[in-house]
């Protein structure tokens, strides 16, 4: 992978990337993928944030040699904090976990005043992130579900919105499985939750066998339920 080409992940996550837009990209790496956005955009213009010196130096390296110094700014800090309001109207974060992408945009609200677009890409738990976005004042506009070297990646598009409508029935599921996926409900979104499925009720073959408690009960009983929920979705 390079600056020039990327993997099929990161290919997708640029696709949703507004032209001409101000990016930060957290979490960036070696700075491929804005690289590579402002290769394709000669008016796109880059923040990559990393947090560890390793990578900063890496990113630092990258923009050198592609000779983008002056449209990529390599930072060094945590998160949103490398960023003043208003300096970016749309923040990349790919390739961590659904919780830390999370705390990422929880700690940094404030600098979200003025972004108009997420591009967000867990590696698992994107349901945690459509929850945060619900309860945050931001709208999902788009979701994608691949697979790159046997795993399976989701992708998440938001912008500042109410999404009352999109949430009006079956709420847990959509929350749960992305209410585009599951309008979708490609081979790889099977592949995902039949997976999930399998895990599921072997955890479910193992509380069968445990001693009965009230706490083993409740959580047997919410795992039917989930069970339940996405054996429905998949039918």
């Amino acid at each position: 992978m390079n600056e020039k080409q990327l993997s099929e992940r990161l290919v997708r996550v640029a696709n949703y990337v507004p032209k001409g837009a101000k990016i930060a990209d957290i979490g960036s790496d070696h700075a491929y993928l804005p690289c590579y956005l402002c290769l394709q955009d000669p008016i796109t213009t880059a923040i990559a944030g990393e947090v560890n010196e390793g990578p900063f130096q890496s990113a630092k390296s990258q923009v050198v040699k592609v000779g983008l110094q002056n449209r990529i700014e390599v930072r060094k800090g945590n998160g949103l904090a490398i960023l003043k309001k208003g300096e970016v109207n749309t923040i990349t974060i790919a390739g961590m976990g659904g919780g830390l992408i999370t705390d990422i945009l929880e700690v940094g609200k404030d600098k979200l005043t003025e972004v108009t677009t997420l591009v967000l890409q867990p590696n698992v738990s994107a349901d945690i992130i459509r929850k945060w976005l619900r309860k945050n004042g931001w709208i999902l506009s788009a979701e994608e579900i691949l697979e790159e070297d046997e795993k399976i990646y989701e992708i998440l598009v938001a912008h500042p919105g109410n999404d009352t409508e999109l949430y009006t029935e079956q709420t847990e599921a959509k929350l749960l499985l992305g209410p585009y996926l599951m309008e979708d409900c490609n081979n790889i979104f099977k592949k995902k939750w039949n997976y999930e499925l399998d895990n599921w009720n072997r955890i479910l073959t193992e509380f069968e066998k445990a001693t009965d408690t009230e706490q083993l009960k409740q959580k047997r009983f919410k795992l039917k339920e989930k069970i339940n929920m996405v054996t429905e979705v998949l039918r």
